[in-house]
């Protein structure tokens, strides 16, 4: 392994191809999530609440609930 400057070259040419292949993947699997909701879409599905069933359903049910719980609170606030 060879050192620049004090920094091991081949390691970090190492970590920066496996961050560039892993940065390739990511985008295609973003062009795929575009892919199904342009197809939810087709179908007639409202793509803005199908992305905030899909963040819901990352949470747990407590954090779901405490969301849920505080929109409301804002909501009578609010008077809507």
């Amino acid at each position: 392994m060879s050192d620049v400057g004090g920094i091991a070259a081949d390691k970090l040419r190492s970590f920066v191809e496996r961050i560039e292949r892993l940065e390739e993947e990511k985008a295609a699997l973003a062009a795929d999530i575009r892919e199904v909701y342009s197809e939810a879409k087709g179908s007639g599905f409202d793509i803005k609440i199908i992305r905030q069933v899909v963040s819901l359903r990352k949470l747990d049910q407590s954090e779901r609930q405490e969301q849920e719980e505080l929109l409301d609170v804002y909501r009578r606030a609010l008077d809507i």
